[in-house]
């Protein structure tokens, strides 16, 4: 069967690009992990950029991630990568924490549109759309989406070094049964988020003895 090459339309970056206007896409990986920190990272490229082999970062190879964030560091106008760690994350709750993070990330960026992945900022010094699914609708909400994957998973990487038992690798911190029995039968390291429910029975049972 022919692959089917998928091409993000980057009608927001040409609206943008026609008002001489540049385009910041923000994107996150690590919503749902219970270990592990949150990556938020912003992308501007210069006006004219296409490149269709970036698309969303979960529908390519891990392979695949890896070149095109060579390729999106050397092309990118400008970029930028911000972990949120666990305590924030339990401090805010990982929704506000999320907004929280890709908000500061926008007033650092040059003055330019912005766009996320469904998450609506409210920036009176920006324009802000947030449509579902950005990362299969602008080219720069998909390249932002590859640079916080593989950020995540190489952090994730480190992770499971320090922590061997629990799968960190290959879970990347996701509550997959092998990790929620590790949790079970190890407890909860430094990274885990204790706010995220399986890990809260957890603490709450030791907090027991």
């Amino acid at each position: 069967m022919k692959k089917t090459v998928k091409i993000t339309p980057n009608d927001f970056e040409h609206d943008a690009w026609k008002e001489g206007k540049l385009l910041l896409g923000i994107d996150e990986a690590g919503r749902g992990p219970l270990a592990g920190p949150l990556t938020v990272a912003g992308v501007i490229f210069e006006p004219g950029y296409e490149n269709p082999e970036i698309y969303d970062s979960k529908g390519l190879s891990e392979k695949k991630r890896e070149k095109l964030y060579e390729t999106i560091m050397e092309d990118a106008l400008w970029f930028q990568i911000v972990q949120v760690s666990e305590a924030d994350i339990d401090r805010y709750d990982i929704y506000h924490a999320d907004q929280m993070a890709m908000a500061a990330l926008a007033l650092e960026a040059p003055d330019a549109v912005v766009v996320t992945d469904a998450m609506p900022l409210d920036l009176k010094e920006r324009t802000v759309f947030h449509p579902v699914k950005g990362d299969q609708k602008s080219v720069s909400v998909a390249a932002a989406s590859i640079l916080a994957k593989v950020t995540r998973d190489r952090t994730m990487y480190m992770y499971d070094e320090m922590y061997p038992e629990y799968g960190f690798a290959s879970n990347k911190g996701y509550p997959t049964k092998a990790h929620l029995e590790a949790i079970e039968k190890y407890g909860i390291t430094p990274i885990h988020r204790r706010s995220f429910g399986p890990v809260r029975a957890v603490q709450t049972k030791l907090d027991l003895f």
